[in-house]
């Protein structure tokens, strides 16, 4: 499992960076990710990129077919989006306030 950081749509922020638990994330102004074998697959830093430079990269050992996955967000809905390979796109939307009430 790993992540991809489009370092064009970056912005800078750091805040996945700021929120990744191995501390796998370095920003030269940018974020990179040297060793993306390490990662741990959290997507904690899926979540806070405002830009969707960050990615998930979903491979076939998961059943993912190389798909890729990011987050939109806006207001309490936290959106999920799979771009998948064949060009299609699948949305889920979780409402946050609601997510963690069972």
């Amino acid at each position: 499992m790993s992540i991809l950081i489009d370092r064009e749509l970056c912005i800078g922020c750091g805040r996945c960076a700021e929120v990744c638990p191995g501390n796998l994330i370095q920003m030269d102004g940018k974020a990179l990710m040297k060793y993306p074998k390490d990662c741990w697959g959290c997507t904690s830093c899926v979540k806070e990129c405002p830009v969707n430079a960050v990615k998930f990269f979903l491979g076939a050992d998961i059943g993912g077919r190389g798909s890729l996955v990011y987050t939109k967000q806006r207001g309490d809905i936290l959106t999920w989006v799979m771009e998948c390979p064949d060009g299609s796109i699948k949305e889920i939307d979780i409402n946050r306030k609601e997510s963690n009430q069972y």
